[in-house]
């Protein structure tokens, strides 16, 4: 055997060795009743997942938001936007999810399924709590691929409409072969590494002092164990593969300057959902959007687009928005 191939053997023998599975947070055993309290939702395995709640003043509610932050931050991302709608009667609820926020097992994946499972719990609870009015499910990024697992699901939330900000639908099948094949290796290998964003240079908003306050908040994860990463790509692929059967009334946001998850992977997504339910789809590209929609400097103008389209799923977008994204 020549000496290149006894070091490459060498090195797989030691990554063998050393190789472990990426750590994954299950939740446990089923030992209370779901409860949504004021500040919490208490889920069936008795995990809490602080709630953020925004209420329009008077008893005048005419529909509800349960909105989904990305991927390491958490339920207070929707707090301007949240104000914004209640302002206009309708509730608005977000809560920290797994591994999120203030959430139980911060920094560790808790499975696809875990959050799937969540959500629907959190419809039960907010369906409950306002019967008979049309309820909505928002998804910003990491958010969008789990309403979008949900709702191909076996049980999915019964909600009236989906809106899929920045879905993180960049799935394995559209990445490059060697970002697939690093992460994959050191998944297995380095699971507990963390990793943190510094130095890619990708630009999330044009909202400066905005994200000069995540970067503040302790609350937002700022180094991520690179088996948390491999459970995103789980999902990420889980959510890609679901657009086939995703036949839900949605509307779809994405921005022209979106660095986080790139174009190509949003419109093969929008290219496979089902042609039945093409009438019930509303596709938005805002040409100053980033991929932070609901946060940028133009972020009233989108939120205005969620209330008109909740309002009146076939009238035009008021930005316009609407008409300028070809499927």
């Amino acid at each position: 055997m020549r000496r290149g191939q006894r070091s490459i053997g060498t090195i797989l023998l030691a990554l063998t060795v050393v190789a472990c599975a990426p750590r994954i947070d299950r939740p446990g055993p089923v030992v209370t009743m779901p409860v949504l309290e004021d500040t919490q939702m208490v889920t069936n395995d008795g995990a809490v997942a602080p709630l953020h709640r925004w209420l329009p003043e008077t008893d005048k509610v005419r529909a509800a938001v349960i909105a989904l932050h990305g991927f390491n931050d958490y339920g207070n991302f929707f707090a301007e936007p949240g104000i914004y709608l209640a302002r206009l009667g309708i509730a608005a609820y977000a809560f920290d999810q797994r591994g999120f926020g203030g959430a139980s097992g911060r920094g560790i994946w808790p499975g696809v399924k875990a959050y799937a499972d969540d959500l629907k719990t959190m419809t039960d609870l907010v369906r409950a709590r306002h019967p008979g009015m049309p309820l909505y499910l928002l998804g910003a990024s990491m958010g969008g691929a789990v309403i979008m697992v949900a709702m191909t699901g076996d049980d999915p939330p019964p909600v009236d409409g989906i809106i899929l900000a920045a879905p993180a639908v960049w799935g394995r099948t559209t990445m490059p072969f060697y970002q697939r094949w690093a992460l994959a290796i050191a998944a297995h290998t380095v699971p507990w590494l963390t990793v943190t964003g510094r130095g890619l240079k990708i630009r999330a908003s044009d909202n400066i002092e905005m994200l000069r306050a995540l970067s503040r908040d302790p609350l937002v994860i700022k180094e991520t164990r690179i088996d948390t990463i491999y459970g995103l790509s789980n999902l990420m692929d889980r959510a890609l593969a679901a657009a086939p059967a995703l036949s839900s009334r949605a509307l779809i946001l994405y921005g022209k300057n979106d660095e986080v998850i790139p174009e190509d992977p949003v419109r093969r997504m929008i290219e496979s959902l089902p042609a039945a339910g093409r009438q019930q789809r509303r596709l938005a590209y805002y040409d100053n959007g980033f991929h932070m929609l609901l946060r940028d400097l133009q972020g009233e103008t989108v939120w205005r687009d969620i209330v008109a389209w909740i309002e009146d799923a076939e009238a035009p977008l008021p930005s316009g928005a609407d008409a300028r994204f070809a499927p």
